[in-house]
């Protein structure tokens, strides 16, 4: 087996360029990768298009940064606080820099990864009918059903086949092999759509632990290209078992975010004058610490032995 392990920043400036589509974290709320994140906005890879399956403020920093010129998805925002200010910025003003918009419903846009995860020429769905998304994204097709007896009108959504999927998972082993466990949103779907795979891994553990429970791989080894070790790399977000959501930094970042001068100052604070996610988690200090999941709440006993 080939090793992937891999630092974060050089798995970032070896397989994201500009221009490419990338997917960061599709747990909805949880799970957001938000070092790698971080670091697309460090060094300055432009032009991307980002495909947002919620990804909490992920996508706002982005385009406050000037690497995401397009977005996919439903929404862009800080879920506890609404919009994201530079998303609305750049839509209604061109401010930084003007964006498109290829809208999605949560669910049409969790279709299209399944097409693309499953090699389907497209995706039926009925959800969006009756919203004003068939119109805006030109992409989706209206069509007729033809197993039905009434020719019932659905939407034809195009497969999405990303080029980049950065995904948290709580541990994973030096050949890419992992496991994740709790809601996995459209996660799974985004990891098998898209051409590459990186994983940002809270732990880095023996093969034989991945090995010893096949049932919480999220995806194989073979089909991860790279694994960043990442202690931490989804805070501000949560991520089960491991970190709790630290609701008070999401909370800042919305206020500050207000202005461009407050964005910009915040970037350069969080961002920018820090070098990399070690730095980043020691300038958290205590407040990291303070967001640890200590205990336990175990899952039941599993027998994985032959009959």
């Amino acid at each position: 087996m080939t090793e992937k392990l891999t630092p974060l920043g050089d798995a970032i400036a070896e397989h994201i360029h500009a221009g490419d589509s990338v997917v960061l974290g599709a747990c909805l709320e949880p799970d957001v990768p938000f070092a790698a994140t971080h670091e697309i906005i460090r060094q300055g890879i432009g032009n991307l298009n980002v495909v947002a399956p919620i990804s909490d403020a992920s996508t706002d920093m982005l385009i406050g940064a000037g690497c995401c010129t397009e977005v996919t998805g439903a929404w862009v925002g800080n879920v506890s606080s609404g919009l994201g200010h530079n998303y609305r910025l750049a839509c209604e003003k061109g401010e930084p820099h003007e964006i498109t918009v290829h809208d999605h419903s949560n669910f049409s846009l969790g279709m299209a990864l399944l097409a693309g995860a499953y090699g389907m020429p497209y995706a039926p769905t009925r959800t969006i009918l009756g919203s004003d998304i068939v119109e805006s994204n030109d992409q989706f097709l209206r069509a007729e059903n033809p197993f039905s007896g009434d020719r019932e009108p659905i939407v034809l959504v195009p497969p999405l086949t990303p080029s980049v999927a950065i995904l948290p998972v709580q541990r994973a082993d030096r050949f890419g092999n992992n496991h994740h466990w709790g809601s996995r949103g459209l996660v799974q779907e985004a990891a098998l759509a898209a051409e590459k795979v990186i994983l940002l891994a809270d732990e880095i553990v023996a093969p034989e632990v991945i090995a010893s429970d096949p049932s919480r791989v999220l995806v194989p080894g073979y089909l991860v290209t790279a694994v960043a070790h990442v202690p931490a790399g989804v805070h501000p977000a949560p991520m089960t078992g491991r970190w709790r959501r630290d609701t008070e930094f999401f909370n800042d970042y919305h206020r500050r975010s207000r202005s461009r001068e407050g964005f910009l100052e915040w970037l350069e604070e969080w961002v920018l004058a820090v070098p990399d996610h070690a730095a980043y988690r020691e300038k958290l200090g205590g407040r990291l610490e303070g967001l640890r999941i200590e205990g336990a709440a175990l899952a039941a006993e599993t027998n994985y032995a032959a009959a």
